[in-house]
């Protein structure tokens, strides 16, 4: 079975059809873990209404705590042998995900990295200085990892890659903690087209690019200390 964990704020008029769709795409066992951080739209509630008819567990929690820590929280109610995370602002196409789970096998792979930046993958409608943005924070990690986009929002993995790993739940980018601390032997990417949100706002804000830099700071060290 594969668990699917999408993380939530403010996404009610994004969170149906992205359910419908991953049901509508999916042949295998699956369950949905939806975190909300409390989201006054009404989410959570729209979330519990959408679980009497899918697989869903719901997880709330009382404030936004970023996207890491809701991921984390979303790991530990799983019941899947496979792990996957997709953002649930349909930038991520959920069809994908079938693609991704046969790819995976195929290379027998511990990870598999929905990329946007290798071949026959793209990006449609970001602005140009949030493109920028990510270039910059991708080159800052290029000696942390050989994928080409540890960035990205959109993954699965065995389980068996964070078991008793000391991941810190921090900031958004929790798949570069994964790549850097996880025990896996084969991590590779497939190539998606990513479409900017169309309904709602992104989360990004001035405290996302701190987590980061404290981030970096603290992988570089834990990748350092390894190496001696």
């Amino acid at each position: 079975m594969i668990s699917i964990i999408i993380p939530t704020y403010n996404e009610s008029g994004n969170i149906t059809s992205l359910v419908t769709r991953i049901k509508a795409c999916l042949s295998v066992p699956y369950e949905l873990i939806i975190v909300d951080d409390g989201s006054p739209d009404g989410t959570g509630a729209l979330a519990e209404k959408l679980a009497q008819d899918h697989p869903i567990k719901v997880v709330h929690r009382e404030k936004k705590s970023g996207l890491a820590s809701a991921v984390l929280d979303g790991f530990k109610v799983t019941s899947g042998e496979l792990l996957c995370v997709i953002d649930s602002d349909l930038s991520h196409p959920p069809e994908i995900i079938p693609l991704l789970i046969k790819d995976m096998e195929l290379q027998g792979a511990d990870i598999i990295v929905a990329s946007r930046f290798i071949k026959g993958s793209g990006i449609e409608n970001w602005p140009k200085i949030r493109l920028l943005g990510t270039n910059l924070a991708m080159l800052s990690v290029k000696p942390l990892t050989r994928i080409k986009d540890p960035m990205s929002g959109f993954f699965i993995l065995k389980t068996s890659v964070i078991d008793n790993t000391p991941l810190i739940p921090r900031g958004f980018k929790i798949l570069l903690e994964i790549l850097v601390k996880g025990r896996y032997k084969k991590a590779v990417e497939f190539p998606f087209v990513f479409i900017d949100r169309v309904y709602g706002s992104s989360k990004l804000n001035p405290r996302t690019y701190l987590d980061f830099i404290e981030q970096l700071f603290d992988l570089y060290l834990y990748k350092l200390k390894s190496i001696l």
